[in-house]
């Protein structure tokens, strides 16, 4: 089985079930960064990547309908902006999005967990209270 690292982003094999990181130091690093409260955000993914290309596409269509629309009637230029808006309607309705959506919501949980247990009482004393 390959899995990605949450780190660096290198393809690898894990040792054992559930392993999150190519390496040691890559291991260490993320702990260091969670520990003073940096996360290291994870490289991303393919499905990431796709939905970059796509707004990247979105704002180019939007780009060229407004270059197209300039000295056109107010009823062509809505026309247009119909046309186009119908266009990006699909793109909110996309499984990829809500599969990213759920993950990164699952990933702020566990970062919830990981400060709170992180800001326990350091002391004894405290620890007794």
């Amino acid at each position: 089985m390959i899995a990605q690292c949450q780190k660096c982003g290198k393809d690898y094999e894990p040792k054992r079930r559930g392993g999150k990181f190519c390496s040691t130091s890559c291991r260490v690093t993320q702990h260091q960064l969670i520990k003073k409260g940096e996360v290291w955000g994870k490289p991303a993914s393919g499905d990431e990547r796709y939905l970059a290309a796509k707004l990247v596409a979105v704002g180019e269509s939007a780009s060229r309908t407004l270059d197209h629309v300039k000295g056109l009637s107010v009823e062509k230029e809505l026309a247009e902006f119909r046309r186009l808006v119908q266009g990006w309607a699909g793109v909110g309705n996309n499984s990829i999005i809500e599969r990213i959506q759920s993950a990164e919501q699952r990933e702020l949980s566990a970062q919830v967990v990981r400060m709170s247990r992180m800001k326990a009482p350091t002391s004894v004393s405290d620890k007794r209270k």
